[in-house]
């Protein structure tokens, strides 16, 4: 497989089993795999049991060896305080570990480490850097500087357990790309010379969608390209219908937001793919998974918060210089000026640009 490049293996590493905490959201679970890969196989000797939410324990595939998943629903099942304590009984009785990683950082996952110690379980916790997030965010007196990336503080908080090893992961799929059989009933070959891209507009907040008019505007101008086929991923009521339209208006392009194929079809496919445009959304980092460059639009939020895709590119990023940027991590405050200008003033051409230009850069 592709991330089991030759380890750095460190036989002195002290535990046998070790759990892995990342509840949400589904981008920052993604994130967490080419750090746990790499850990995986510098330390054949440890097993490792990622827990996680029921829809990410599914990107979780090709792993290595020593590596296991644990899926649950800690919205119901194991909400709350109470919640958190029955899955710890859970956890200890069938995982018996003596070690736990946790890489969630909230109030959950605080209890559910306490419980383990209890235990006898040896914690360590993501310090997820609040202040210089808080600092980067507030209205007034703010102070812009990137802070350390998420990635970087997963990394961190591994080697503070006792871990040590390289990055060896390179991609989910052997050689990069994943079987085009996979996702045949999707879409036919790619013909020699066809550009593929992948289009993912949609993300959770507003303050991270680019409009949809504008979106157009750019899908009018890439659809015309010579050999271009266009992939539409994404999931939901709204994402289905505008995908259907877009559908009826570009011949050249495919849905996939007509149902769920799940991560290893469409990461299979979007291996496949020579460039994706999304938002500051988890379809950034599910490309990052398999190496394909993203232009990736930031409204709201700001690389400098930390949640750059995995080895993209910083030349690729499009996004307006206001003092206001960012207000807020997610995109889901409220804009103080009620145009969310940080999205509406980035012109069309800006986007198509950067993707014209990773396509001359791969002819």
């Amino acid at each position: 497989m592709s991330h089991l490049a030759t380890p750095v293996v460190d036989a002195t590493a002290p535990y046998r089993k070790v759990l892995i905490v990342r509840f949400s959201l589904l981008g920052d679970v993604a994130m967490t795999i080419p750090v746990v890969y790499s850990v995986c196989v510098a330390h054949p000797e440890t097993q490792f049991v990622i827990v996680t939410q029921q829809v990410a324990s599914t990107l979780f595939f090709n792993a290595p060896k020593n590596l296991s998943v644990v899926a649950v629903d800690h919205h119901e099942a194991y909400r709350g305080f109470g919640g958190m304590l029955r899955l710890a009984e859970r956890l200890a009785g069938e995982q018996q570990p003596d070690a736990m990683i946790d890489l969630q950082g909230d109030r959950r996952s605080w209890l559910l480490g306490m419980a383990m110690r209890l235990r006898g379980c040896k914690v360590k916790r993501i310090d997820m850097g609040n202040k210089g997030k808080q600092a980067l965010t507030r209205r007034r007196n703010k102070r812009m500087f990137p802070l350390r990336t998420s990635l970087d503080r997963y990394r961190e908080v591994f080697r503070r357990m006792g871990f040590a090893f390289e990055e060896t992961f390179t991609s989910i799929f052997d050689g990069g790309k994943g079987d085009a059989k996979a996702f045949a009933h999707i879409v036919g070959a790619k013909a020699p010379g066809e550009r593929w891209i992948a289009v993912a507009p949609y993300a959770k907040w507003a303050g991270k969608i680019y409009p949809i008019h504008l979106m157009e505007k750019v899908l009018d101008t890439i659809a015309a390209w010579q050999g271009v086929k266009l992939f539409f991923f994404g999931q939901g009521d709204d994402e289905r219908s505008q995908f259907e339209k877009w559908v009826k208006k570009y011949p050249n392009a495919v849905s996939l937001g007509e149902k769920r194929n799940g991560f290893p079809v469409e990461l299979a496919l979007l291996s496949h793919c020579d460039v994706m445009l999304s938002m500051d959304s988890m379809n950034m980092h599910l490309a990052s998974l398999v190496r394909v460059p993203v232009v990736s639009v930031w409204g709201a939020s700001h690389p400098y918060c930390g949640f750059m895709g995995w080895k993209q590119r910083d030349d690729l990023v499009v996004q307006l210089n206001m003092a206001c940027r960012p207000c807020s991590l997610f995109g889901d405050k409220r804009c103080y000026y009620n145009d969310f200008f940080c999205l509406t003033g980035i012109q069309p051409q800006m986007i198509v640009t950067s993707l014209k230009r990773v396509l001359d850069e791969k002819a």
